[in-house]
């Protein structure tokens, strides 16, 4: 009688713990692929100087808190399309032993000892996408470096995502491609009419309404399948085919979510780190 009744539970303990096994295995062997090759025009009060994605929030560049993010969860292997100024972000990862750590200089004898190594544990492909690839351009020039289903974002957003959750929903519907879908950062104050005099007033994060594409992709390899010229844009032609032949699928993300377009967002960005309110910090 007694094992009637703790059976289900080893069960369910066993199936848990072969999905944890297979999540592991997951996030072994998926690579992350981050698009960061774009001109940044409507940032331009920092784009002239750097590519959008070495703008920094905290001291340190977008695309490192986007890093940090996807390998507070396993994935510790990038793949990096570059284009506007790529050799900024080149020099960045080349040098980044030195940026990072306490060193000692022998003068005499021109050498140089590391005192302290950084934490992270990535592995960096920088490859060379163009000045005018679009983003589907840039994703099917990388396809040499990719094997199997693979991780995409962009290099001007930040977000908490659980990209736990999120792998898990691409798996269970089996499609070509998972979006993560977000509601816009609301500029203004919510306003709800009751009636023509009286109005209810919410100062809310998030937009109430409407959901947007947030990027934080799963993607299959028959996704390459979709993309015909290196000028395309991946959020047209090619989602849109995929979605035509009702292979695409949305994650709702109810979180945290913010981009970088604009002078102001980049201001936000910093102060929310400065206060010690970001939320899209998921590393200890």
């Amino acid at each position: 009688m007694f094992f009637h009744k703790i059976y289900p539970f080893f069960v369910v303990k066993q199936l848990c713990f072969k999905w944890l096994c297979v999540i592991k295995k997951y996030m072994k062997n998926t690579k992350v692929v981050i698009l960061a090759g774009g001109m940044g025009s409507r940032l331009s009060e920092e784009t002239e100087a750097k590519p959008k994605p070495m703008v920094e929030i905290g001291g340190k560049p977008i695309l490192w808190h986007i890093m940090k993010h996807y390998s507070m969860f396993g994935f510790n292997e990038f793949v990096i399309a570059l284009g506007y100024k790529g050799h900024m972000i080149k020099d960045f990862f080349v040098n980044y032993h030195l940026r990072h750590s306490d060193l000692s200089v022998d003068i005499k004898h021109g050498k140089v000892a590391l005192n302290k190594t950084p934490s992270e544990d990535w592995r960096v492909h920088l490859v060379d996408t163009g000045l005018t690839s679009g983003t589907a351009g840039r994703l099917k020039l990388l396809k040499p470096y990719l094997k199997g289903s693979f991780l995409m974002t962009y290099g001007d957003g930040v977000c908490n995502v659980d990209l736990k959750a999120l792998i898990a929903h691409h798996r269970k519907h089996q499609k070509t491609a998972t979006l993560t879908a977000v509601r816009p950062p609301a500029r203004f104050g919510n306003l709800a009419f009751k009636n023509a005099s009286e109005v209810r007033f919410s100062e809310k994060p998030q937009a109430a309404e409407g959901w947007i594409n947030g990027g934080f992709f799963i993607l299959e390899p028959r996704v390459f399948d979709f993309i015909d010229d290196e000028a395309e844009m991946f959020e047209q032609k090619p989602l849109e085919s995929i979605s035509a032949l009702g292979q695409l699928n949305a994650y709702k993300h109810e979180g945290y979510w913010q981009c970088m377009d604009t002078l102001r967002d980049v201001k936000l960005l910093n102060q929310q780190w400065d206060m010690g309110q970001a939320p899209w910090k998921t590393w200890k």
